[in-house]
């Protein structure tokens, strides 16, 4: 008498991707290049606080039918709200395997202008909410497997690296997100999850282009990147080990010899202004 041995191949689990701030800019870019890259198919879900704007997204990710879609609309600076996330997501998918720290605030202007609110507001989104909810996803990350790890991505900035005058509390918390992006990474180094973050210069989103009068001239000194550019560099981090992609490489670059060298910073930083001037009213021309 032959006995047949009936194995079953195991089906993984879909990836599911937790990004917010995700209803517009680097956010919806990357729930497009996520989805894009898994084209078998991705669980996305897309936090933000504006309903309208996940609900816009999500239409047009239909274009993409593998892709699972769960809108959750939250005030990340509360930790509360993120816990309430972080379980909703877990009953609806199981697991997270990549979480985008990409939500950000920044009020413009000198320090002494800023309010204690204000300053607190952009210290609880860009600094203690993706703390809060990168303590609450890690112990939900399941053991990798050869077509899906595991990753934890900020979106940081050249202002994290180099500090930017007219936006003290921006670059302290950024350069504070990159900090513990570069501390956590090394204590995970040995695990499945990599840690990372993106540190870009101008983005071509709403975010600068919407307050181009508050925004310092400096800022548009250099190159812009545009949202899919720092969705593809989310996502190549989301997949390796390396620890960051600063953008443009000479921005990044630039700003590194800037924090290094203060004497250098102070000493290019009337030409700077001056290039930033120029830009700036050529982006002024191509919004009219």
């Amino acid at each position: 008498m032959s006995h047949k041995l009936h194995t079953e191949k195991t089906v993984e689990p879909l990836p599911t991707i937790l990004i917010t701030g995700a209803s517009k800019g680097v956010g919806a870019a990357c729930a497009h290049g996520f989805a894009k890259a898994y084209p078998a198919g991705v669980r996305l879900v897309l936090v933000a606080r504006g309903l309208a704007g996940l609900q816009a997204l999500e239409s047009d990710l239909v274009q993409y039918p593998n892709a699972q879609i769960l809108t959750l609309t939250a005030d990340i600076a509360d930790l509360q709200a993120c816990q309430a996330l972080v379980e909703k997501t877990l009953t609806k998918f199981g697991q997270i395997n990549v979480l985008v720290n990409n939500a950000g605030l920044h009020h413009r202007g000198a320090f002494s202008e800023r309010t204690p609110e204000q300053i607190a507001a952009m210290v609880d989104l860009n600094l203690k909410s993706p703390l809060y909810l990168t303590s609450l996803v890690l112990p939900h990350m399941p053991t990798p497997t050869a077509s899906n790890g595991n990753a934890i991505v900020m979106v940081g900035s050249l202002a994290g690296r180099a500090p930017l005058q007219g936006a003290a509390t921006y670059s302290s918390t950024k350069s504070g997100l990159r900090a513990f992006t570069y501390a956590l990474h090394e204590e995970l180094k040995e695990s499945s999850i990599n840690v990372a973050v993106v540190s870009p210069g101008p983005i071509d989103t709403s975010f600068i282009m919407d307050e181009i009068d508050e925004v310092e001239d400096i800022v548009y000194s250099q190159p812009m990147s545009t949202p899919e550019q720092v969705a593809d560099a989310v996502i190549k981090l989301s997949q390796n080990q390396d620890a960051e992609i600063a953008m443009p490489w000479f921005s990044g670059k630039l700003a590194t010899l800037g924090y290094l060298s203060p004497r250098f910073r102070r000493a290019i930083r009337g030409l700077l202004y001056k290039i930033g001037r120029k830009n700036k009213e050529k982006y002024r021309q191509r919004r009219s």
